[in-house]
């Protein structure tokens, strides 16, 4: 019988009670290891029937985003909850080749789990192989169908493959609402939905750190450069501060998509900027935690994250944040009390946001304490690790209950309920 972990440190069987359906979220115990760390099995934790599931994702797990670390999380922690966790990545290659690569990946994925954990990143490239799994599949979303930043032509065609691959999943584990709201409104009932953020603990480890190089602010960003982050935009933004009016730190890989990434050293290189912007690139997350204690502002000008892992982290962290109003921001904090968030687009607003807050003592110190109190409620991983394994364990409880009747499963052969939208 295979058994999970409860937070009480008592052993259950499997079959969880589970509730009225509604996704779930709910705060966590704070974390105690960093990312590099190793999770010591729990008092708790099971010796026998481990739970075996199979994370399918693209590329390499190591890389450095929100979701891969994510994953990264989930899969130290497993052992103290009766699972083990083993990544089985499709190659990264030119798209729609590496649909073909995906076959070889599902089948060794269902040939040595008891379950596949399918990471949207991967899903349009499992997508045609999905349906001949003879384990159930639970969809990792930190996406929504059609992924991110991808042209018109490959949006088009990824979201179908998504919607395909979904109509096959026997429940979904959602990071962010936004998600949980698309998954709706495609028809899945909340019974098979479980709403699981990431942890936002920042490491209080090391001295802090001089940012702000003897002007009056550190303004810190951390991300990846992509245009969907919008780092050219904070940069046009932050120009023109008065010179002694802060330093910006620029924190994230500079090597995934090296056009833009030439636009964005292009636009530090200039006058207005050379002296005042910090490019320190990928850093271990207990550097980036440093990062967070020691800035003064952060400053994050994305359009598309169904969570924000580091918008959450620099609130939990105490930072006032500068940020759009869009993607999950709004759901994170509140203008004014946080955050200062002017409408996606609005240049001038950022800027003026922007001066507003390296300028104004007062103003920085009302939104930290926002944000400290802000991020008081927000998830820690320890308790994100819980809700995931009960999650992963109900949904399969449900998958098995529903696989024995003709009628639950839908004309193209998925678990009925999912419809594109």
């Amino acid at each position: 019988m295979v058994v999970s972990r409860r937070p009480s440190g008592s052993t259950a069987p499997s079959s969880l009670p589970f509730g009225s359906g509604s996704p779930r979220t709910r705060s966590e115990a704070s974390v105690r290891h960093s990312e590099s760390g190793v999770i010591a099995r729990s008092a708790g934790a099971i010796e026998q029937p481990v739970l075996r599931l199979s994370l399918v994702t693209l590329g390499d797990p190591n890389q450095q985003t929100g979701g891969y670390r994510y994953h990264r999380k989930m899969a130290r922690a497993a052992p103290g909850y009766g699972a083990a966790i083993g990544f089985c990545s499709v190659p990264d290659r030119a798209w729609p080749l590496a649909t073909v690569a995906a076959a070889r990946t599902w089948r060794s994925a269902w040939e040595r789990s008891d379950g596949i954990l399918l990471d949207s990143l991967a899903a349009a490239l499992a997508a045609p192989w999905i349906g001949r799994s003879p384990v159930p599949v639970i969809a990792v979303l930190h996406q929504a169908p059609g992924g991110v930043g991808h042209g018109p032509v490959r949006a088009v065609w990824q979201r179908a493959l998504d919607h395909l691959a979904y109509a096959h999943a026997s429940g979904f584990i959602a990071a962010g609402e936004s998600l949980v709201d698309v998954l709706r409104r495609s028809g899945v009932p909340d019974e098979r939905i479980r709403s699981v953020p990431p942890g936002c603990d920042v490491p209080f480890d090391g001295a802090p750190l001089e940012l702000r190089h003897g002007r009056d602010v550190a303004v810190l960003c951390v991300a990846n450069w992509t245009p969907n982050k919008g780092i050219v935009q904070l940069l046009n933004a932050f120009a023109p501060l008065p010179e002694n009016a802060a330093t910006l730190w620029l924190v994230g890989r500079t090597d995934v998509d090296p056009g833009y990434a030439e636009r964005v050293r292009r636009r530090i290189s200039a006058p207005d900027l050379s002296r005042r912007v910090v490019v320190r690139g990928a850093l271990p997350f207990g550097e980036v935690g440093r990062m967070y204690r020691s800035a003064d502002v952060f400053a994050l000008c994305s359009l598309v994250d169904a969570y924000g892992t580091a918008w959450a982290e620099a609130i939990s962290a105490g930072l006032p944040v500068v940020g759009w109003r869009t993607a999950n921001l709004p759901r994170l904090a509140e203008h004014g009390r946080e955050a200062l968030m002017p409408e996606p687009g609005d240049r001038r607003g950022l800027a003026s946001a922007l001066q507003a807050i390296t300028k104004d003592a007062g103003l920085r110190a009302r939104l930290a304490a926002g944000a400290r109190r802000r991020g008081a409620t927000l998830p820690r991983w320890r308790h994100s690790e819980e809700l995931f394994f009960e999650a992963v364990r109900e949904i399969l409880k449900i998958s098995s209950q529903r696989s024995g009747p003709s009628n639950s499963r839908s004309k193209n052969g998925g678990p009925a309920g999912y419809r594109s939208s």
